[in-house]
């Protein structure tokens, strides 16, 4: 490793839970942490923290602000576009080992789609939430759960990092235990899309499938309640409940973000792609063994949830084909069995070659926003989503990524996500409607993925 290190580097002992140097970080500016939560099932190799970008790009609506330095400008272009820009200006190779050694971070939410589709505007509770919410960081702590090793790491793009350094190393290493804030919830837990509702929107759907409209789409409810408090605490307690190899906290003037998210958008290495859609669930039995492997076999075996599946996948494999080398995509893994705290889900991994003269930022915008939680076709689905849904999606079932200035990419879907802002908790939880779709089992299903939430926010009541 020492012949490829980047232009600043600092081991420091490696801890498996990288939430003890989180909490030496989070006090700086937009602090995120993408976190793999080692105990889950499914753990990611690499958890990546780190915090005070040396500037931020913000979008709402038609503008987008750069602010850096108590500068800020607005612009009237593609946020993409702008995104690419900026990343251009601080290229720097690739390193092994390093999934990150500074680069561009945060949220692109489910509303950004509208930057690339024309769709209906109807007039909804918009939450203040930005349709990207970006910053550009100089450095990162990564954790190695594979070697178990753990490093501060930076290509050294702005000056002031090398100005904070030693203090920051310093405050890595302190041991010193950091005081934690609590957050508390009250009033009742309240959801614009009843019962009654979500049946009268999933007849809606069922026609729009048996006039041709579409084949599937995804309906979401979302769920809200009043909070104060550190939204830190809440997404320790999130994590414990339901540890997620694409979780990720991110705090930020505007929201935070707590996500326990199982599904991965978009990979980029070099110029190899992979995406990892979810279609398809069932409760666990954690009581019953054999009920529980026998929950798993029949999602497994189910004719439905396995041609649902497979309406998705050809629809990334048309989404990649936009920037992938053609006769590169693949399906080298269909229909596997993936098993999370509270659901066993169906996943399918899809690879592909990226083309000539394509990016992370052009292929982030051929799949934006992921088919897996709109629908098919994804136009008119996404149309259906705005028609019957009571309120906009906000970040919810947007993405939290990161684009390394190497130019390498990861990236979730915001499924089993806590929004914070305006002193309210905000969850959503959905499913794909398709034509043999039973209404009472969806809505069951719609709580079976919100049971990890559920037991969060009666934790945060009891208080």
């Amino acid at each position: 490793m020492s012949s490829n290190l980047p232009p600043l580097y600092q081991s420091l002992p490696y801890h498996a839970d990288s939430s003890h140097y989180f909490e030496r970080i989070r006090h700086y500016d937009w602090p995120v942490f993408f976190d793999s939560t080692p105990s889950s099932q499914h753990s990611n190799r690499y958890d990546i923290l780190t915090a005070a970008p040396f500037q931020t790009l913000t979008t709402w609506g038609d503008t987008s602000y750069i602010e850096k330095e108590g500068h800020k400008e607005g612009y009237q272009q593609d946020p993409f576009i702008l995104l690419q820009q900026q990343l251009a200006l601080f290229q720097h190779p690739s390193l092994p080992h390093f999934p990150f050694c500074g680069g561009a971070i945060g949220l692109f939410s489910y509303d950004l789609g509208r930057q690339l589709e024309t769709l209906p505007s109807l007039a909804k509770d918009l939450e203040q939430c930005p349709e990207m919410l970006i910053g550009f960081y100089d450095w990162a702590i990564i954790s190695d759960h594979h070697t178990q090793q753990c490093h501060l790491v930076s290509f050294g793009h702005h000056d002031k990092t090398q100005h904070i350094w030693p203090r920051l190393i310093a405050q890595l290493q302190d041991e010193q235990q950091p005081a934690l804030d609590k957050m508390v919830v009250t009033g009742a837990l309240e959801s614009q899309l009843t019962e009654a509702r979500y049946h009268d929107a999933f007849q809606r759907i069922k026609h729009y499938i048996r006039e041709g409209d579409c084949y599937q789409v995804n309906l979401a409810k979302r769920f809200e309640i009043s909070a104060q408090g550190d939204p830190w605490h809440a997404y320790l307690l999130l994590r414990e409940h339901n540890p997620a190899p694409f979780s990720t906290f991110f705090d930020t003037p505007h929201l935070s973000i707590l996500s326990s998210s199982p599904e991965r958008l978009l990979k980029l290495d070099q110029t190899q792609v992979e995406t990892k859609p979810i279609k398809g669930t069932r409760p666990r039995d954690l009581n019953d063994p054999d009920k529980d492997a026998a929950l798993a076999q029949a999602l497994q075996n189910s004719t439905k949830d396995r041609a649902e599946n497979l309406m998705i996948v050809d629809l990334l494999r048309n989404d990649l084909g936009k920037v992938c080398q053609p006769g590169s995509i693949a399906v080298p893994a269909p229909f596997a069995i993936e098993s999370f705290a509270t659901v066993h889900h169906l996943v399918s991994t899809i690879t592909g070659q990226l083309g000539q003269g394509q990016d992370a930022t052009t292929l982030l915008e051929a799949c934006f926003p992921g088919g897996s939680i709109t629908g098919a076709p994804k136009l008119r689905a996404m149309e259906i989503i705005e028609e019957l849904e009571p309120e906009r999606r906000g970040a919810y079932c947007g993405s939290m990524a990161y684009i390394g200035f190497d130019g390498n990419m990861d990236s979730n879907i915001l499924i089993r996500t806590l929004v914070y802002n305006q002193q309210r908790l905000r969850f959503w939880a959905g499913g794909g409607i398709v034509a043999d779709s039973d209404a009472n089992q969806e809505y069951q299903e719609v709580h079976d993925k919100a049971a990890a939430i559920f037991g969060v926010i009666e934790r945060l009541r009891q208080l």
